[in-house]
């Protein structure tokens, strides 16, 4: 039995999404990332301590979006949502995954917009980010990276409409957790390989594809969601 409550494919289709917005995360947070990295003093730049660093700023980040999406759930379950809300939600957050393909693709940039929704919150955060630098020790990685996951990013917002849909703490967590943790392998390597892959990930045949990668998943979750579908699975 899976110990989360949830099925295989939910976690796995959020795992998938957290890879296929690599890109996304690439352009938003790599700069981040090598910011960091740059600020370690050279004396201490060795693999080992950079390596223990990026992973403290991703531990830290991916716990944020856990407790966002425990909190997130929480409020579906105040919210005593219908099954037909459910649904609904989870149809947003999949309308939400083509217009964030859009934005990585360059094609159209309305999801800035959604992003603004957050720049509130951000802006009461980002003097405690700044306080924390510059990063020489893991505690303050950690830390530096839970400041970091409440930064305003339509791809974690998209993320968050599926948790409240859940409508359960430890299911929407789960989720999130999951979704962290397939963004890992290309934040980590922007920050150990800044310079080598700035090139690659800003080429726009890179970007179309990740786009088009994301489209095909987004239509794949709304198909899911379709009453012929579901009656299929359920007879």
């Amino acid at each position: 039995m899976d110990p989360t409550g949830l099925d295989l494919p939910p976690l796995a289709a959020a795992f998938v999404f957290g890879l296929l917005g690599g890109a996304h995360c690439i352009g938003m947070c790599g700069g981040i990332m090598s910011a960091l990295t740059f600020a370690v003093p050279p004396s201490m730049r060795h693999p080992a301590r950079l390596t223990g660093l990026l992973l403290g700023y991703n531990l830290g980040r991916i716990a944020s979006y856990m407790i966002a999406g425990a909190l997130a759930a929480a409020l579906g379950t105040l919210l005593s949502l219908t099954a037909p809300a459910r649904l609904v939600l989870q149809g947003l957050a999949a309308l939400m995954l083509i217009l964030m393909a859009l934005y990585i693709a360059d094609w159209w940039k309305g999801l800035l917009r959604v992003e603004a929704l957050g720049r509130r919150l951000w802006r009461h955060l980002e003097p405690v980010g700044r306080r924390l630098m510059p990063v020489v020790r893991v505690p303050q990685a950690v830390a530096l990276g839970a400041v970091w996951g409440w930064l305003p990013c339509g791809l974690v917002y998209s993320m968050l409409a599926w948790s409240l849909a859940v409508a359960d703490p430890l299911h929407g967590a789960a989720l999130m957790g999951a979704f962290g943790l397939g963004t890992l392998p290309a934040l980590l390597a922007t920050g150990l390989a800044a310079r080598q892959l700035a090139g690659l990930i800003r080429h726009p045949a890179t970007r179309t594809l990740a786009a088009l990668s994301i489209i095909a998943f987004a239509l794949w979750q709304l198909w899911t969601l379709l009453p012929v579908h579901s009656g299929f699975h359920a007879g």
